[in-house]
């Protein structure tokens, strides 16, 4: 128990801090009301006592300071008391689609003897917490007093397509612990008023009840650019003042809740510990190699935690990570503690499209399967790049007529050493045409694009003349096949082309592969 007093004690400190706020502001208009009371009573200063001038200067003056202090509180109470601290984007998920999940979680909150959450959501990530139910502005006065809201217990979406159902109740038994916390009146306050500080530096404290939780601020001048920075000067002396003590507050929360869980699938919490570690290199992999080649075309796959489950089976296999995975394939999934997979993994894998891509160029999201991917995105990206490059050799060695788009003026090019100017002319066309680089997007030099679009013109070219596929490979993404194989021994011929302008062993692989170089590339 010795967490749970150190938890109290923290929020009792950071609600003390928020008493004298209260207290300082006071201060001064109490002073003015017992000065001006002995004036009108004549027990301080009274007219025509010798101390009577100075006793009047006084009171002007700690009337004045009274107002000026009134005035700045009411700004910073009411940025702070219209700030609503930003929700995590995640998919709701409802009792009626899954009812066996909701079960397992208010079966192991009965068990841990804590409040069961008010509610389930899916968050694209590999990570579970507590969110906080925001309270409407309007009720926020009436229910300051009353117990809070069970917080929202929000679950990383690949952890419940790969993990099994006792590995994902292990995992999430110490967050659902954390409930207990949540539940406790001072605690509640104490984060509440945190939080409050939080999304007050953040939010226009101009903005209407439409607002979006943590709406940036626009820039303001005049007068209310001066209020801002005297309520933001508060916020942040407030918030220094608490720093420490939020801090242990919910490292001591943090110990609560994994003291209360320890009893539980202790043995199956490690195992499901080095499931996450898994999990998250999987799902990372699948992201930036599989599912940033579709966001950038504009289509998002349908079931990215379907797909995680086959990268981590093909990285079990390559790399034997997952010792006893044929075991594992016994246990019931945790995803069969959901009515509608499929329905909730395409909410799910659309969100993860908007949170790491943003919104794609030209119209909205258009839905992909997997089974179409080789065709949709690995082909139909191919023959984007390879397109945007002949463009750029068009602008850099212009004709009588257009160029084809051959291999043979390709290489012809390279050998003559216009890589630079080729790799600079097409990292400039990428710059007037295409969206600012999301979240996943590595930062590339212009030689890099340039090997990847010489990439792309080959491998159009092995598809239109020798009878090449494009194809899916779950780690890797993209992938060409040659004779039903991978080919992965195309990448050092063609930075060799790139970078030193020797085209001998790129066009020795074309040779071998029997692609015919001086056949237009289907664009």
């Amino acid at each position: 128990m010795a967490a749970v007093d150190t938890a109290r004690a923290h929020a009792q400190a950071v609600l003390r801090i928020r008493g004298l706020a209260l207290a300082a502001a006071a201060l001064p208009a109490a002073t003015a009301v017992v000065l001006l009371a002995g004036r009108f009573t004549g027990r301080i200063g009274a007219p025509g006592s010798p101390d009577a001038a100075g006793w009047d200067a006084a009171r002007w003056t700690v009337c004045a300071v009274a107002a000026l202090t009134l005035l700045v509180a009411g700004l910073a109470a009411r940025a702070h008391r219209r700030a609503v601290p930003p929700q995590t984007p995640a998919v709701p998920l409802d009792r009626g689609q899954a009812p066996e999940l909701y079960r397992l979680i208010d079966e192991l909150a009965d068990r841990l003897e804590v409040p069961a959450p008010s509610a389930v959501a899916l968050t694209p990530d590999c990570d579970s917490w507590l969110e906080d139910v925001p309270v409407p502005r309007e009720r926020r006065s009436r229910a300051a007093g009353h117990e809070p809201t069970a917080p929202v217990l929000v679950i990383g979406s690949p952890f419940l397509w790969w993990m099994r159902a006792g590995e994902l109740r292990a995992l999430l038994a110490p967050v659902v612990a954390g409930t207990a916390a949540a539940a406790d009146p001072e605690i509640a306050a104490a984060r509440r008023f945190l939080r409050a500080l939080d999304a007050s530096l953040d939010l226009d404290p101009a903005a209407g009840p439409g607002t979006a939780p943590g709406a940036p601020r626009p820039p303001r001048r005049g007068p209310a650019a001066l209020a801002d920075r005297i309520t933001d000067g508060i916020t942040r002396r407030l918030l220094g003042a608490c720093r420490e003590h939020a801090a242990e507050l919910e490292r001591s929360v943090a110990g609560w809740a994994s003291e209360q869980a320890r009893g539980v699938d202790y043995g199956l919490r490690i195992a499901a510990q080095e499931q996450v570690g898994l999990a998250y290199a999987g799902w990372d992999r699948l992201l930036t190699r599989v599912a940033l080649p579709a966001w950038r075309l504009g289509r998002h796959p349908a079931h990215l935690n379907a797909g995680v489950v086959a990268a981590l089976t093909e990285l079990s296999r390559r790399d034997r990570l997952a010792d006893g995975y044929g075991n594992r394939l016994g246990d019931r999934p945790a995803c069969d503690l959901l009515e509608e997979p499929g329905a909730v993994d395409a909410a799910v894998s659309r969100l993860a499209a908007e949170l790491f891509f943003g919104a794609p160029a030209g119209g909205g999201w258009r839905e992909l399967e997997w089974v179409d991917y080789p065709a949709d995105v690995v082909d139909a990206g191919w023959r984007a790049r390879a397109a945007a490059l002949q463009s750029a050799l068009d602008l850099l060695a212009p004709q009588a007529r257009p160029g084809a788009p051959t291999l043979t003026r390709l290489l012809g090019r390279l050998a003559d050493g216009d890589g630079e100017r080729l790799a600079a002319a097409l990292a400039a066309q990428l710059a007037r045409t295409t969206a600012p680089a999301p979240l996943l997007e590595p930062v590339r030099s212009g030689r890099d694009v340039l090997v990847d679009h010489v990439t792309a013109m080959v491998c159009c070219a092995a598809v239109d003349t020798a009878g090449a596929v494009p194809g899916l490979d779950w780690l890797d993404g993209p992938v060409l096949l040659l004779g039903g194989v991978r080919r992965t021994d195309l990448a050092e011929p063609v930075a060799q082309a790139v970078e030193q302008g020797q085209d001998g062993p790129l066009r020795a692989w074309l040779d071998a592969a029997d692609v015919r170089l001086e056949k237009p590339v289907r664009l």
